[in-house]
């Protein structure tokens, strides 16, 4: 059994990441911004910790950090002012990047999306732009780390039910992904260090999880 703190806990992904773990036997801290998500959060068996990282330092996320064994970004600012999208989605990610280290948590999982490297390749005029800088700033800082990371890059999300299998590899076209899919690629990262050092870009497929990513 593993200690995991989710980042982002209230997101989509991470209330179906949160009940795979704790399915699994695994102990899950979820951290949120807004208190009134607390039993949302907590009805898929994880414990709700209300903490703002856009307000937090690197040393604050470090304090609660301590004693986990693994942590995932899967938190976001959502859209709106591009100040804010940098603010939580570059700035808040590599302080809890900082606080990983910190705290003596090495290994961190990113959830991220599929984009082309190194460069994004979005324009500044672009609405979108905040948010792949902010990402792509975010990714490259992870992997100059000393942690044990995994970033995840899915297509573009849907909520239709999971099928459990996926496609991946260098070049693939970006298409769609289940959110129950992109928890369960998650789930199997954690578990699996093998997949330590690796972005792995994925839509959905027709080859089973582990197959796929083993």
């Amino acid at each position: 059994m593993a200690h995991i703190a989710i980042i982002g806990g209230h997101g989509k992904v991470a209330l179906r990441l949160s009940t795979l773990l704790t399915r699994a036997g695994h102990e899950v801290t979820s951290w949120i911004r807004n208190p009134d998500h607390t039993s949302e959060v907590e009805a898929t068996g994880a414990t709700a910790l209300v903490a703002d990282v856009e307000h937090l330092d690197a040393e604050g996320m470090a304090e609660h950090l301590r004693g986990m064994d693994a942590v995932v970004w899967s938190a976001g600012a959502g859209g709106g002012k591009p100040e804010r999208t940098f603010a939580v989605d570059r700035d808040a990610a590599i302080a809890s990047m900082t606080a990983a280290e910190t705290a003596g948590v090495h290994r961190y999982v990113m959830v991220s999306y599929i984009y082309d490297h190194p460069h994004h390749g979005v324009p500044e005029d672009n609405p979108f732009f905040p948010y792949a800088e902010a990402k792509a700033a975010a990714d490259d800082h992870l992997r100059s780390t000393g942690l044990d990371w995994t970033i995840l890059g899915p297509s573009r999300l849907l909520d239709e039910l999971g099928t459990g299998r996926i496609e991946t590899g260098d070049g693939i076209p970006k298409g769609e992904v289940s959110r129950d899919d992109v928890a369960a690629v998650a789930a199997y990262v954690l578990d699996h260090p093998a997949t330590i050092g690796r972005t792995i870009e994925f839509n959905n497929g027709e080859v089973p999880i582990a197959d796929a990513l083993g």
